[in-house]
């Protein structure tokens, strides 16, 4: 118990503090002044959000008679911050290249940090306790011997951004998109010249390690991710006549011959970790809302978009993973996306997500609304240690952009 006035900074007690954590998330609305305001219930489970990471931890902080005035959420990986090229061994050569380059890229591994769910309670805030719980927080990196600290907020939330880089010292440093399309009362037709094949978590560990693992952000336990119960399945779109679910050879057949195009996707069920709700939407805006879904389960044949039920809690699927080659790869990509669309609607979910680099190819194939999603999420890095990574990359935090990045579903 603190002294009043004395703002004590201690980990979450799951058995006590679940109710004020609770309360002061609801006084925290997400979103931009003037703008509709987001609401997230963590359907009674305040550190679902980081769960599911390999190390985790959540810090409160409190003040007089134990009253709950602001928390963090933090967690620890391994992923990838560069690659490295190695001489192929002479077995290798007729296997790995068919371009007489005889090397391999290999991941450079590091262990990284992400910060989320900082929260402050209104009444409380301009009194040093972000600052407090930000601190705590970074000494439980050093001393898990974390190298990197990131954090993801809204490029226009300018009062975190400042927070971070001035009193901190983190810097900008990529700036992904989060592309969310609604999940229709209609159901989206997939192209017939696009088939979608359903990977096992064993043949989807070696399609991405093989294919995806030197990208930024990939992290070094994917097998856990695609064994977690609240992934639903990782789908492979292939031409038509290629294969299908009953001549599907395995992924390292595939692999050692795979179409010339082709794209793969997973889908993170994150309805059952927490729910979202749009808040001081005008009675007009909602009965528009209201009659685009009547319209479309009354004629569902014409496929009228419509905005789903977010006026109260909705559920989100997060599609994880994408990736692909080939001319045809966006075109591909857009039937896992239509296919991911099907399968929210089936699981009544509101709206389906995903996140890509500023600058990734397949992009153009994912379905959103721009009303719906954020052009630039701005994720900003601090280094806090020596380097600890397999390999050398120098300072990560002053490496150029890469084409894509791999947005890790347990963090989303």
């Amino acid at each position: 118990m603190g002294e009043e006035g004395v703002v004590v900074v201690r980990e979450f007690d799951p058995n006590k503090d679940g109710l004020g954590v609770e309360d002061v998330e609801r006084k925290c609305e997400v979103g931009p002044s003037g703008k509709l305001s987001i609401f997230t219930d963590l359907l009674g489970d305040p550190i679902c959000r980081v769960r599911n990471s390999p190390a985790f931890l959540m810090l409160v902080a409190v003040m007089g008679d134990d009253e709950i005035v602001g928390m963090v959420r933090g967690c620890i990986k391994t992923v990838t911050c560069g690659k490295k090229h190695i001489r192929s061994s002479s077995s290798e050569k007729n296997h790995e290249n068919k371009n007489n380059d005889h090397t391999k890229t290999l991941p450079i591994y590091t262990k990284v940090a992400y910060i989320l769910g900082l929260r402050v309670s209104p009444s409380h805030r301009r009194m040093g306790i972000a600052i407090k719980l930000v601190r705590e927080m970074e000494e439980w990196f050093r001393v898990n011997g974390v190298e990197y600290s990131y954090f993801a907020t809204e490029n226009d939330n300018h009062a975190s951004v400042k927070l971070f880089t001035d009193k901190f010292g983190y810097s900008k440093f990529r700036t992904p998109s989060i592309l969310v399309n609604p999940v229709f009362a209609h159901r989206l037709s997939i192209s017939d010249r696009v088939t979608i094949v359903q990977l096992s978590p064993s043949d989807s560990e070696k399609l991405y390690r093989r294919r995806f693992s030197t990208t930024e952000f990939f992290p070094r336990d994917i097998d856990s991710v695609l064994n977690n119960k609240l992934n639903l399945g990782t789908f492979l779109a292939v031409p038509r006549g290629s294969y299908d679910s009953e001549s599907w050879p395995g992924s390292d057949r595939f692999l050692s011959d795979p179409p010339e195009s082709w794209a793969v996707l997973s889908v993170w069920n994150c309805k059952d970790m927490w729910t979202l709700e749009v808040r001081g939407a005008s009675l007009v805006k909602r009965s528009l809302a209201k009659t685009t879904r009547v319209l479309d389960r009354a004629l569902p044949f014409l496929g009228l978009p419509s905005v789903p039920e977010v006026f109260r809690p909705f559920g989100l699927h997060f599609l994880y993973g994408l990736g692909g080659e080939g001319p045809r790869a966006a075109k591909m990509v857009k039937g896992l996306c239509c296919h991911a669309h099907n399968l929210a609607k089936e699981r009544g979910c509101g709206v389906v997500a995903t996140e890509v680099a500023c600058r990734e190819p397949l992009r153009s194939g994912v379905p959103h609304w721009k009303m719906l999603s954020c052009a630039e999420d701005l994720w900003c890095i601090k280094r806090l240690g020596e380097d600890y990574s397999d390999g050398s990359v120098g300072d990560w935090t002053k490496s150029p952009p890469a084409m894509s990045i791999f947005v890790d579903p347990r963090e989303f």
